[in-house]
C-alpha cells in the first residue's frame, strides 16, 4: 500500500535493480491489483515527471492531460488505459531490465508455457517456490544473461514477493505470464471467457469424443473456435493459431490432457 506522505523510491536512479523496481510497483499499485490506474496513474505520471524534469504539472491542467496521453499512448500497450507491471518495466531502466530480460529467450506464449511445463512437473499448475529457482536459471540462461547465485537469489526473491500473494510458497501460471510483454501474454486474451469448472467439464467432454482424458490439436481449435463464438469475441486465424500453439505447449505428445487445459481456461486449476 502506497504511502501518500512518503516520497515515492528510487525515481530518479539511471538504473534499479529488481527489488527497487519492486518498490515502486507497491508504491504506486496502491491498491495491490495489479495495475497503476486511474488516480494511481495521475500520481505516478506526475512523480515520474518530477524525478525526471525536476518539476511537476498540475493534474488539473490541460497540458499535464496531454503529457499523459502522449505517455500512455507510448507505453499502454494493451489500450486498457492503466499500466501493468511489464508495461512498467519498459517504463523504467531496470537493471539489466529484470523483466525483460527473459524475453530474448521467452519471446512468445508458446516458449513461456514450454519453460513452464518442464518445472510444473505434476501438472498442478503451480510452480512451487522452490522450483523457482530452477525456472529463472533456465530462462537467464537460455537469454545468455551472466548471473551469479546471490543476484539469482533476488530475482527469485523479488518474483515471489511480486506474486505470491497470498504467501503459500507457490506460483499460478497466470501470475507468471505477467512477466511477458502485454501483447505475447496470451491469457489475457481469455480475460470475460473464463470458465466455471462445470462448463469447463461439459465443453472437454464434448470434445474428448472417445474419452481417453485428452484432445488433439484440431480439436483444441474447434473448441477455440466455438468458445469465441459463444462469447461473441472475434478472433483472426493468425492469433488462433498463435493460442492454440501456446496452449498445445502445455501438452504431452500433442495429447493435451484435461488438467492443462483447465489452467488456461479456469480462473484457478480445479483441485
Amino acid at each position: 500500500m502506497a504511502n501518500k506522505g512518503q516520497q515515492p523510491p528510487y525515481l530518479h536512479l539511471a538504473e534499479l535493480t529488481a527489488s527497487q523496481f519492486l518498490d515502486i510497483w507497491k508504491h504506486f499499485d496502491a491498491d495491490g491489483n495489479g495495475y497503476i490506474e486511474d488516480k494511481e496513474l495521475e500520481n505516478f505520471f506526475s512523480q515520474l515527471e518530477i524525478a525526471r524534469r525536476g518539476a511537476g504539472v498540475d493534474p488539473s491542467n490541460a497540458a499535464f492531460k496531454e503529457k499523459m496521453t502522449e505517455f500512455m499512448q507510448k507505453f499502454d500497450k494493451n489500450k486498457d488505459g492503466r499500466i501493468e507491471m511489464s508495461e512498467l518495466a519498459q517504463i523504467l531502466p531496470t537493471e539489466e531490465n529484470f523483466l525483460l530480460c527473459f524475453r530474448q529467450f521467452v519471446g512468445s506464449s508458446a516458449e513461456f508455457m514450454a519453460a513452464w511445463r518442464k518445472y510444473d512437473t505434476d501438472r498442478s499448475g503451480f510452480i512451487e517456490a522452490n522450483e523457482l529457482k530452477g525456472f529463472l536459471s533456465d530462462l537467464l540462461k537460455k537469454a545468455n544473461r551472466h548471473y551469479d547465485d546471490k543476484k539469482l537469489q533476488e530475482y527469485t526473491q523479488t518474483i515471489l514477493k511480486m506474486f505470491d500473494l497470498n504467501g503459500d510458497g507457490k506460483l499460478g501460471l497466470s501470475e507468471m505470464a505477467r512477466l511477458l510483454p502485454v501483447q505475447e501474454n496470451f491469457l489475457l486474451k481469455f480475460q470475460g471467457v473464463k470458465l466455471t469448472a462445470e462448463q469447463f467439464n461439459a465443453i472437454f467432454t464434448f470434445y474428448d469424443k472417445d474419452g481417453n482424458g485428452y484432445i488433439d490439436e484440431q480439436e483444441l481449435e474447434a473448441l477455440l473456435k466455438d468458445l469465441y463464438e459463444k462469447n461473441h469475441k472475434e478472433v483472426d486465424t493468425k492469433s488462433l493459431t498463435g493460442y492454440k500453439q501456446s496452449i498445445m505447449a502445455l501438452s504431452d505428445g500433442g495429447k493435451l490432457y484435461r488438467t492443462e487445459l483447465e489452467i488456461v481456461l479456469c480462473r484457478e486449476p480445479m483441485l
